[in-house]
């Protein structure tokens, strides 16, 4: 009966244009509407520790839901065992003219121009400081649009959220923000880099994660790896959007421009993954975005060489059930398998998605 519900209300919602039904589900979370079906405990064989921070599953919410920090407790109620906020700024900024959100139903693809439209560091942090955190929450920061430094703003990032988030995101790979993608370059990256490590350990130990875009060459990720490494980053995200437009039919939406979402990501942004993990090692916690729509795609995320794993856009078409559907999936597959943890398939495909072109 909650899937003909959460049917329903899907239809319902994808007669109004993106944006308003994106406030009206923002809305829901805020109110805290019961779960029609609500998840059930995170399993043991779920539990992971990744970067000294304690995760209940490795399933999480990515960045660009909830922009202004408005609802990661409701988040985290659907059966996530993270979320992650943002992408926030220092000032506030509208971005883009709309429309800026296009959805490819026959993908189950996004297209989206937004351009870090937030209300900035003031509101997101105060709302993260009311009360007690209840569970893992990231905070995802970037820079303002017209910033004369944009490497200044992800130093106010640090220093803003360092205390209420339980991890941060440098974010350099939105494509939606004209040269922002520029920082991943080595020699702008090297200071970036210097700069935001150097904020964090001035503030705190709460661990940095950098978020990469999907479109970049094998030599763009080895000098990434190497200052990753260089530069003590706990952890990398992988991936942001594309610019690219792989294998999508020919619908109205997709000739928009801007950062392309969801199932047809799966492939790239995996190879992507695992090209990674070969660069950066074991030891660095790596986080696994892109076309997570069900339990065998995240854990073939996994098997790609995924500590943990996100998603955005699977949300949008499969409702707020799907969290739990896929942890319960995660589960049952460990259970099936006889794993103690199913990190234990971390890596076990890591050779073939590594040497899949891009």
């Amino acid at each position: 009966m909650s899937g003909v519900f959460e049917k329903f209300g899907r239809d319902l919602l994808f007669a109004l244009d993106p944006e308003t039904a994106h406030g009206i589900s923002i809305a829901a979370l805020k109110s805290g509407v019961p779960l029609l079906c609500p998840p059930g405990k995170a399993s043991h064989r779920l539990r992971t520790r990744v970067a000294g921070i304690d995760f209940p599953n490795p399933l999480g919410m990515a960045a660009g839901y909830d922009k202004n920090a408005e609802a990661p407790d409701g988040l985290l109620r659907l059966g996530f065992g993270f979320a992650e906020v943002g992408t926030v700024t220092p000032l506030p900024q509208p971005g883009n003219p709309r429309p800026r959100i296009f959805r490819l139903p026959r993908d189950g693809a996004v297209i989206n121009r937004l351009g870090f439209n937030n209300e900035g560091h003031e509101k997101a942090f105060a709302r993260l400081s009311r009360g007690r955190r209840r569970g893992v929450i990231g905070v995802n920061i970037g820079a303002n649009k017209d910033s004369a430094d944009r490497v200044a703003d992800y130093e106010l990032g640090v220093r803003r959220f360092a205390g209420v988030a339980s991890y941060l995101t440098v974010n350099i790979s939105s494509p939606n923000t004209p040269g922002l993608r520029n920082l991943q370059g080595r020699e702008m990256l090297a200071e970036l880099l210097s700069r935001v490590m150097a904020a964090r350990d001035a503030s705190s130990k709460v661990p940095v994660f950098l978020k990469i875009a999907p479109d970049l060459e094998e030599a763009e990720l080895d000098d990434i790896a190497a200052e990753l490494l260089d530069k003590s980053v706990d952890g990398l995200i992988v991936s942001n959007t594309t610019i690219g437009r792989p294998a999508i039919h020919d619908d109205p939406g997709a000739v928009e421009s801007g950062g392309l979402s969801g199932c047809p990501l799966f492939g790239r942004s995996t190879a992507m993954l695992a090209k990674m993990r070969r660069r950066v090692g074991s030891d660095m916690p790596v986080v696994g975005v892109g076309g997570v729509n069900s339990a065998e795609t995240a854990l073939e995320k996994i098997r790609a060489g995924a500590d943990l794993v996100q998603l955005y856009t699977g949300l949008i078409y499969a409702g707020p059930s799907l969290p739990g559907r896929i942890v319960g999936g995660m589960d049952r597959f460990a259970a099936s398998e006889g794993l103690k943890n199913v990190r234990e398939i971390r890596d076990s495909r890591l050779a073939h998605w590594a040497d899949q072109p891009i």
